[in-house]
C-alpha cells in the first residue's frame, strides 16, 4: 500500500491514513487502497473491529486540492471525442462512483464494529470518514470542519450530508455546512457529534480499551445494532417494533441464549463474529 497501512492483531485490523505530508488528504489512489483493506478486513474472520486512524498531525484534512485539476485534464484527454471530454462534472461523477462513494459505503456496512481515531484536523471529506465509524473518539485538540459551501462551494459529501443532521438536527448541521466553522473536539462530543472527547495524551489508551471491548462482543449483533437505528428514522413504531422482533428472532437462540449459559456458570461468553 502506498497511502494506507494495514495490520491485523489480535482481532484488531488497524487502517492508517499515510499521506503525512498534506494530512492525509484524499485522493483516487487512497480511496481506492481505502477500499481494498476494507474489503480484506470484511472477509478475514480474524478481525473483530476495524480502527481507522490518521499518520502525522492530523487525521484527514479532506479532498486532495492540488490533485482536481489534473483529475479533470486527464479524465477529458481519455475521453477525448466524446461528448462526456465535454461534461466538466463528468470526472468527479466516476471518481465519487468508482473510488469515494464505494469506500464510504463499505465503511458504513462492515460487518464488524468501526472505530475512529481523530487527532488534530478534521475536515471536509475527512469528516465523512470519520462520522462513517460506529464510535469516533478525538482528542482535545481535535477540529472538526465542514469544509463544503463557504469554503469550496460545494455540498457535503462522502455521506456527510447524511450523518450531520442525523447526530446534531438540522440547526447545527447547517450551521457547520454552511459557516465552515472549526467545532473542537469538546464541543463535538457535547453536540453528539462524535462518542468521547480525551486529552491527547490519553487518546491511543482510550480507543484501546473501545476497541477491546468491542473486539469481545459479537459482530454480527453489533453490525445488526447499527442497521436497525439508522434505519428507525425512515419507520414508524410498528414497523421498528416488527423490525426488533426479526433480529431478535435470528439472534436470541444464537447469542443470547450461550451468553446466559455463560452468565449463570460465571465465565465470559464467546460468540461468532
Amino acid at each position: 500500500m502506498k497511502t494506507l497501512h494495514y495490520a491485523v492483531e489480535a482481532g484488531i485490523a488497524r487502517v492508517t491514513l499515510n499521506r503525512p505530508q498534506v494530512l492525509n488528504a484524499l485522493n483516487i489512489e487512497l480511496m481506492g487502497e481505502l477500499l481494498e483493506v476494507l474489503e480484506r478486513a470484511a472477509e478475514d474472520e480474524r478481525v473483530r473491529v476495524v480502527v481507522l486512524a490518521g499518520k502525522g498531525r492530523g487525521f484527514c484534512s479532506g479532498a486532495d486540492l492540488r490533485g482536481l485539476r489534473p483529475a479533470s485534464e486527464a479524465h477529458a484527454e481519455t475521453h477525448r471525442g466524446s461528448p462526456e471530454a465535454h461534461d466538466p462534472g463528468a470526472w468527479v461523477v466516476e471518481a465519487m462512483n468508482d473510488y469515494y462513494n464505494p469506500a464510504v459505503r463499505r465503511l458504513h456496512s462492515m460487518p464488524v464494529p468501526t472505530v475512529a481515531r481523530i487527532h488534530g484536523v478534521v475536515a471536509g471529506g475527512g469528516l465523512g470518514l470519520a462520522l462513517g465509524c460506529d464510535i469516533a473518539i478525538a482528542a482535545h485538540s481535535a477540529d472538526f470542519v465542514c469544509t463544503f459551501g463557504r469554503q469550496t462551494g460545494i455540498v457535503p459529501d462522502m455521506g456527510a450530508s447524511w450523518q450531520l443532521p442525523r447526530r446534531l438536527g438540522r440547526a447545527r448541521a447547517l450551521g457547520m455546512a454552511l459557516l465552515g466553522d472549526r467545532i473542537g473536539a469538546r464541543r463535538a462530543a457535547d453536540w453528539g457529534l462524535i462518542w468521547a472527547a480525551v486529552p491527547d495524551t490519553e487518546l491511543d489508551g482510550h480507543v484501546e480499551e473501545i476497541a477491546q471491548r468491542l473486539r469481545g462482543a459479537s459482530g454480527e449483533a453489533l453490525a445488526r445494532t447499527r442497521q436497525i437505528m439508522d434505519e428507525a428514522t425512515g419507520r414508524s413504531l410498528d414497523a421498528q417494533l416488527e423490525a426488533e422482533v426479526e433480529a431478535q428472532r435470528e439472534l436470541i437462540p444464537r447469542n443470547m441464549l450461550p451468553a446466559a449459559e455463560a452468565f449463570l456458570s460465571k465465565r465470559d461468553p464467546e460468540f461468532e463474529r
